[in-house]
């Protein structure tokens, strides 16, 4: 996917791991599904002309990924560590560093893809992937998020709050312009209970944790990832002994998914218990536990759930230290199977790349019919090649020696003279942005014509 010379565009390069030379044309097809779909209607959709992907094959010994720490014969020697179907890691960072400096400005964020169909992803330098169906997409977006605009976390548990779409508190947080109220206020939640087990379930004993709940709150959540359970039956999940009625997702396969169960009545003060329970014997040894959280919130009037609201969302650490969030699970930073950044994070994506790319791609003097100058404009706004559903425009300013030509304004070709000097200022606009406090959707440029 091309959009641009590598000079103006931020360019996205899959390497391959663990593909051996027989898998080339599946590595091939496995990075263009990928790049399909984080730039389809949703994601990366509206920035994609400001990109530029590409797929880089090097040849694997073996295929697929190395085990509990010991690599493989590939090139970047990706691996995972025990069971847990969680990160994949890389053993040779200064071979990717090596391949990725090889296509000079023609990578600027790499993105290793392994060869195995279970979830694992990983980010930072490197874009750590998987060829995953059900999570590929879903890791590489997420993944992507950390690298490019860069954003922090959003989900509970972590450490990493940061960027745009994180405050440490209420009163610095940095997107008032997107609030839905101008009233704002930090929505009433807490999360009695998380725990990142990683264990394999048995029917012998079933697995539980127990937590305290103050019984002032008026609706809960209960949250948690399996894996290695494909079929209805296999598992049951129940909290004070009430089924939740957890059924895998469909073709999902023995990959690993998040399930989320939001109970409309608050937990009574004191203690409960959630407990997963192994009913297949046939899938001890696959059959996971990954993690297990609960979230209480107030009423309606205390805590906000409506999509697309925006307001100040606490998000609790790996050490319960409370952060804020824009929204309740409306970003994929927040929300690993949501397919969209939220208002914020876009506008982070559309800030960051647009830092790196500008919006003239040059000029075009032609001296065939007449004496004209074009200005060749990254295709967005009115000049995309596909309708996206957002409202944007360019606007594009004329100046002949200092002195602007308004009879000219919103034209990409003019009629010029000989040895003449022209400027042009552009400006993009864009639902998607509303606060470009670094000028970066402003942008100009001086042309002196040639003697036709």
């Amino acid at each position: 996917m091309v959009y641009g010379s590598s000079d103006n565009r931020v360019d996205l390069v899959f390497f391959s791991d663990g593909y051996v030379p027989e898998e080339k044309q599946r590595f091939i097809n496995d990075a263009y599904a990928l790049a399909l779909e984080i730039t389809g209607n949703q994601t990366f959709n509206t920035v994609k002309p400001l990109l530029n992907i590409w797929a880089a094959f090097s040849p694997s010994g073996e295929s697929g990924l190395g085990q509990d720490g010991v690599l493989k014969d590939t090139p970047f020697g990706l691996y995972r560590n025990g069971t847990e179907l969680r990160a994949v890691y890389y053993g040779k960072p200064e071979v990717a560093d090596a391949a990725c400096k090889s296509l000079g400005s023609q990578c600027d964020y790499p993105i290793l893809l392994g060869n195995s169909p279970l979830y694992g992803g990983l980010g930072g330098r490197f874009t750590v992937i998987t060829n995953s169906i059900a999570n590929g997409p879903l890791i590489l977006r997420h993944e992507l998020g950390h690298s490019i605009i860069p954003v922090g976390e959003e989900y509970d548990g972590g450490y990493a709050y940061s960027g745009v779409n994180a405050a440490d508190t209420p009163d610095a947080i940095g997107w008032g312009h997107w609030l839905t109220t101008p009233a704002p206020r930090v929505e009433r939640s807490v999360m009695p209970m998380q725990t990142y087990p990683w264990t394999l379930l048995n029917t012998s004993t079933p697995w539980s944790v127990t937590f305290d709940s103050a019984g002032t709150y008026s609706r809960y959540l209960v949250r948690f990832s399996l894996s290695g359970l494909p079929e209805m039956g296999d598992a049951r999940v129940t909290i004070d002994g009430k089924d939740l009625g957890w059924t895998p997702k469909v073709g999902l396969g023995m990959d690993r998914w998040h399930y989320d169960f939001l109970v409309e009545e608050g937990l009574g003060g004191g203690e409960h218990e959630l407990v997963f329970e192994l009913v297949n014997s046939e899938r001890e040894g696959a059959a996971q536990l990954c993690n297990a959280e609960i979230i209480e919130y107030g009423d309606e009037d205390e805590f906000d759930m409506t999509p697309g609201a925006y307001s100040i969302y606490p998000t609790y650490s790996e050490t319960n230290t409370t952060t804020y969030r824009p929204t309740n699970e409306d970003c994929l930073m927040r929300l690993v199977t949501a397919s969209s950044f939220c208002s914020v994070c876009m506008e982070g994506l559309w800030l960051t790349l647009l830092k790196d790319v500008d919006l003239i791609d040059g000029f075009q003097e032609s001296c065939s019919s007449g004496h004209t100058l074009s200005v060749q404009l990254v295709p967005v706004g009115q000049f995309r090649d596909a309708a996206v559903d957002i409202e944007e425009a360019y606007t594009i300013s004329w100046y002949k020696d200092g002195v602007e030509l308004p009879d000219l304004a919103n034209l990409t070709m003019i009629e010029v003279g000989d040895a003449e000097t022209y400027e042009v200022k552009v400006a993009f606009d864009t639902e998607e942005v509303r606060v470009d406090k670094e000028g970066r959707m402003k942008t100009g440029a001086t042309y002196v014509t040639k003697e036709c």
